[in-house]
């Protein structure tokens, strides 16, 4: 038996929870506009709009952010409910559209992103040129379940069981220098080499750290003197002579200011193709990640 509303118990507009949940969870009003793409009187309009319709107070305020009331504790969780009920509609009717034509967002690393993507995204938009393609260039995993993107190329499998995912190539990458800082150092011949030298590190070097240290090299936390969280700019330090560098082959191979540290380590690591089990029925994300499926393996083979 289907359920009907009762839509005279409905004391509120539907369209202001949507400021209040971005709100809650951005913990201001300028991090929530910024996140809806709206300015924040007109969002601190609706979520006063929504506190009179509902005689609660969901906000107090804390230093320069807001904090939610029990009350909009209690009524967060029902609006994230409806959030989450929102985006499952929102894939739905995108997977029914059938049109080569509209916006298709891409999400990689910032290296792939500058390196790989722009290789193959002339044929795309031969392919399609109705098609707006929004490259999200972050090392951080983007969530396709809240489509923060549409398309994702990972190096690492999805564990999400509403997404589907294609082994799509094995790249390999290495670590490199200049000329001019390894001759700087003792030379090395092997990784226990590793000890004298200093490296370029991410974000948390710790990881960066252990790989390193079960791959056979003693470093320790001394032979990390610069972090980056970003890789564009750790391989552009390493360009500059300030340490080594780790990158695909494929970039660092052909660089002429770059030599590899060893030249016979590769690592190798996979290339997963990721999208949204509902939105793989849309017919323009289908094509371009049919089209990344094709064009990305041929050129990490090549390289």
């Amino acid at each position: 038996m289907q359920i009907r509303m009762d839509w005279k118990n409905l004391r509120f507009d539907w369209n202001r929870l949507r400021g209040f949940l971005a709100t809650a969870e951005q913990g201001s009003l300028s991090g929530a506009a910024r996140a809806l793409k709206m300015s924040q009187p007109t969002l601190g309009r609706q979520v006063a709009a929504l506190e009179r319709e509902l005689g609660l107070t969901l906000f107090e305020r804390q230093g320069t952010g807001l904090r939610l009331t029990e009350a909009g504790m209690q009524l967060a969780e029902h609006a994230r409910a409806m959030g989450e009920a929102a985006e499952r509609l929102s894939r739905v009717a995108t997977g029914q559209q059938q049109d080569i034509a509209g916006h298709v967002t891409i999400t990689a690393s910032e290296i792939y992103s500058a390196w790989l993507l722009p290789q193959v995204l002339p044929r795309i938009r031969a392919a399609a040129p109705g098609l707006t393609i929004e490259i999200l260039a972050s090392n951080a995993i983007r969530d396709l379940r809240r489509r923060e993107a549409d398309i994702a190329l990972r190096n690492a499998r999805p564990e999400q069981p509403d997404l589907i995912a294609k082994r799509i190539a094995e790249d390999r990458g290495s670590f490199y220098a200049t000329p001019g800082y390894l001759a700087t150092l003792p030379q090395i011949e092997s990784l226990p080499d590793f000890a004298a030298a200093e490296f370029i590190a991410f974000e948390d070097p710790g990881p960066h750290r252990a790989f390193l240290r079960e791959l056979g090299a003693p470093v320790t936390e001394a032979n990390f003197p610069i972090v980056s969280s970003s890789h564009l700019v750790h391989w552009q330090m390493a360009r500059a002579g300030l340490g080594i560098g780790v990158g695909p082959l494929g970039l660092g191979d052909p660089d002429p200011q770059l030599t590899r540290v060893l030249p016979e380590l590769e690592i190798p690591y996979p290339v997963w193709l990721v999208a949204h089990r509902e939105l793989h029925s849309s017919r323009r994300i289908r094509l371009v990640y049919d089209l990344l499926a094709e064009l990305i393996p041929p050129l990490l083979r090549a390289s």
